[in-house]
């Protein structure tokens, strides 16, 4: 017999650790393999994560509600065969580059490169608070007591106390007028000259009356807060809008949709063809499909669709099509059909919303004709597929302009203009609409 650990594992270019909600099996529990045996949460989407073994359970290594890092190990199986493991394995510290508040990585240089690793020690009698390491090293170098750290507001998930908030609390004196130190004051002029500063603004009193309704954010609620946040202090967003003339897939899907059903048992939607229309568009302009990091911009060599969909209670989830540019319409229609049926019934795995390079969505589902959308980080661009409304068109002709009603839509491009000029930006949303106002009405199936 062996003991062997099993670790939290990737759930995402952007997802650096998950909260487990709740154990499905208890130690001394016989396993196999492939059974789920633990509920997580991340910022992008519920899931569950079987065993790679097959044997007892030995050992938890973290409770429900705690936070573990991908690839630390979360819980001890005993096998018949396996890599062995110490008898009684140790946690590991998660990593102070991670921010408690939502598991991305700031892209900001942290506090802790510049002062020494120290932490405040809170024990569970003390506090049931979650504090970061890096939130107890910058406590214990400002001579911050348990006590103080208790009297901080948390604006992080569950209230936690994030580095942007304990900063601002110093920088504000703290509650006995302490000052703060020379090495501290210098990280936080720096923080201020980045591109990325956030301005800690006091939160406003609501008024309430009898008629209101306080509801409380569930979880994911609040992670998708955060992210959306996150997205414009990190990117100064810029639109671009253009408007298409799409009569001619109107008419090619009304002409097909009975026949490709019947073919492929699959109902061919806008989505797909539209999506298609974006991959090409990638092709020619890879500049929107990247990634930014620190002064380097990472052109992403695979095309991955993110599709933005809205869930039964409201919240929002994007599956990603992996290696869409590999696909046929055939292929494009059966993938979004899928991850939209399976995200509707909350089915998605974590791999299956992870790893997206470039995002659509589609505000025409809710007969929005335009819109301003938030950019999906670490992602540079995200395109929203308007309505698709019959309207009066002038129609250039050889026999002169004439107006004519035709199936028109509006396409809005966010942008990070950090690296996507108007230029590239704006051609790039005309080369999509371009391609939609040439599909052939004669293409076969």
């Amino acid at each position: 017999m062996a003991r062997t650990d099993i670790t939290m594992p990737k759930l995402g270019e952007s997802v650096m650790e998950a909260t487990i909600t709740s154990w499905l099996v208890e130690e001394g529990d016989k396993i196999e393999m492939d059974q789920p045996i633990v509920e997580i949460a991340t910022d992008k989407v519920d899931s569950e994560v079987p065993s790679p073994f097959s044997g007892v359970l030995v050992k938890k290594l973290f409770a429900k509600g705690e936070v573990v890092k991908i690839g630390q190990a979360f819980a001890v199986i005993e096998t018949e065969t396996g890599a062995s493991v110490n008898e009684d394995p140790v946690k590991v510290v998660p990593d102070t580059k991670t921010n408690g508040s939502n598991g991305m990585v700031s892209p900001q240089k942290e506090l802790v490169n510049t002062i020494e690793t120290k932490s405040v020690t809170i024990s569970k009698s003390d506090s049931s608070r979650f504090y970061s390491p890096l939130v107890k090293t910058i406590a214990t170098k400002e001579n911050i007591t348990a006590q103080e750290l208790e009297t901080i507001a948390g604006t992080g998930l569950d209230g936690r106390v994030t580095k942007q908030d304990i900063l601002a609390y110093i920088e504000k004196g703290k509650s006995g007028g302490q000052q703060v130190s020379t090495k501290t004051e210098s990280v936080i002029a720096e923080k201020k000259t980045t591109q990325q500063k956030e301005t800690v603004q006091p939160q406003q009193k609501i008024t309430l009356s009898g008629n209101d309704q306080i509801i409380e954010m569930d979880r994911m609620r609040k992670l998708i807060a955060a992210h959306m946040v996150m997205s414009k202090h990190t990117s100064p967003h810029v639109t671009s809008f253009v408007e298409a003339d799409v009569t001619n897939l109107v008419r090619w899907r009304e002409k097909v949709k009975t026949e490709f059903e019947n073919k492929y048992g699959e109902k061919l939607t806008y989505t797909p063809m539209l999506i298609e229309a974006v991959v090409q568009a990638i092709k020619e302009f890879p500049g929107v499909n990247a990634s930014v990091d620190g002064d380097n911009i990472i052109i992403k060599g695979r095309i991955n669709i993110g599709m933005a969909a809205a869930l039964p209670s409201g919240n929002l989830i994007v599956p990603v099509i992996k290696n869409a540019d590999q696909m046929n319409l055939f292929g494009l229609t059966k993938a979004v059909n899928d991850l939209a049926g399976r995200a509707k019934k909350g089915k998605l795995l974590p791999d299956e919303v992870a790893d997206g390079t470039y995002t659509v969505s589609n505000v025409g589902t809710f007969g929005n004709v335009m819109g301003t959308p938030i950019i999906n980080q670490p992602q540079v661009a995200i395109l929203a597929l308007g309505a698709i409304r019959k309207r009066p068109a002038v129609i250039e002709t050889e026999d002169g302009d004439v107006i004519a009603i035709r199936n028109m839509m509006f396409l809005s491009h966010s942008y990070d203009h950090r690296v996507v000029d108007g230029a590239l930006g704006g051609m790039f949303v005309r080369r999509v609409a371009d391609l939609l106002e040439a599909f052939d009405v004669n293409r076969p199936i």
